[in-house]
């Protein structure tokens, strides 16, 4: 069962993370936050993992609307986006789901929102 949205790529990891930012930049989302799963599993636990960045996207308006209807919303921002190899090599993006959250739950509004959130990151996964 995968969790959120995902795309396998035809190319590698370097160059999805070349692409995945202007994607999301291309549907109002800028990159606030960049983890390197990695590196930090490295550093903090001296294990080896596979190349993996989490990429923390906000969408200012979207955002702003999201707050105003609910400030409990802000729990489940930013918008994460993953990039990480896969077993070939090749690039895997995954962004979470709006509509898998407790969004739509919370009101009707929010419900709509996540849709919309939900329609934009998968146009991000298409550009791709």
């Amino acid at each position: 069962m995968d969790i959120g949205l995902k795309k396998n790529l035809p190319y590698g990891y370097d160059e999805a993370m070349q692409r995945v930012p202007e994607a999301l930049k291309a549907e109002g989302f800028g990159v606030l936050t960049t983890i390197d799963v990695k590196d930090t599993l490295k550093a903090k636990l001296g294990v080896d993992f596979r190349r993996y960045t989490i990429l923390g996207a906000c969408n200012p308006p979207l955002a702003h609307r999201a707050l105003s209807a609910h400030l409990g919303f802000g729990l489940l921002m930013p918008c994460n986006v993953t990039v990480h190899e896969g077993e070939d090599g090749k690039a895997v993006v995954q962004a979470v789901d709006p509509l898998q959250t407790v969004a739509p739950q919370v009101s009707k509004e929010l419900a709509a929102l996540a849709g919309e959130v939900r329609e934009k990151l998968a146009r991000v996964l298409e550009k791709l």
